[in-house]
């Protein structure tokens, strides 16, 4: 991942220019952690955004609107979780120790969380896909709706809906937990 970082100041020249190197030294590490929400291990997190960064690379010169950048990185991250999702489930469903998507801590993370932070990781990986993405996005993010909306490609009133059922759901599973 430490790659990007070394690349320099890489700009579209105008005005309005989109610095990758700023955008990674700003941004990077808060969309590792948002991307370590979503899939199993921090390497793959890692893996993750720096496929978003090589990816907003690519087509930055389409960006018309230079503040739209965190919020394009944000959704390829979070659609690039969700594709290794996928592709992990398949070619490991029959690995039962600790499959790919759960929200379980790896060896790495284990010794940093708490009991409570365990089962809340669990937690959010028992919710549906877009409850989990919504709650992510907006407390751990703290998001708006209209970001949330933005970045998900919802409504504002269907990332309401998700979040409120997202809630709802994670509180009704930590009472079951304690």
């Amino acid at each position: 991942m430490h790659a990007i970082g070394t690349l320099g100041p890489v700009t579209r020249g105008s005005p309005g220019e989109v610095s990758i190197e700023g955008l990674y030294r700003a941004h990077g590490t808060r969309l590792v952690r948002m991307a370590r929400m979503f899939v199993a291990d921090r390497s793959a997190a890692e893996d993750l955004v720096q496929e978003a960064f090589i990816r907003f690379h690519r087509t930055r010169h389409r960006l018309r609107d230079p503040a739209a950048a965190v919020g394009y990185l944000r959704s390829t991250v979070l659609n690039l979780a969700r594709d290794h999702n996928r592709r992990g489930l398949m070619s490991l469903r029959h690995i039962d120790a600790h499959p790919v998507g759960s929200m379980g801590p790896d060896p790495d993370d284990a010794a940093l969380l708490d009991e409570e932070e365990r089962a809340l990781l669990a937690a959010l990986g028992d919710l549906s896909p877009r409850q989990r993405d919504c709650v992510v996005l907006r407390y751990y993010l703290e998001l708006s709706y209209d970001e949330m909306a933005a970045t998900l490609g919802l409504s504002i009133n269907s990332v309401k809906t998700h979040l409120k059922r997202g809630m709802a759901a994670l509180r009704e599973r930590m009472e079951q937990k304690r």
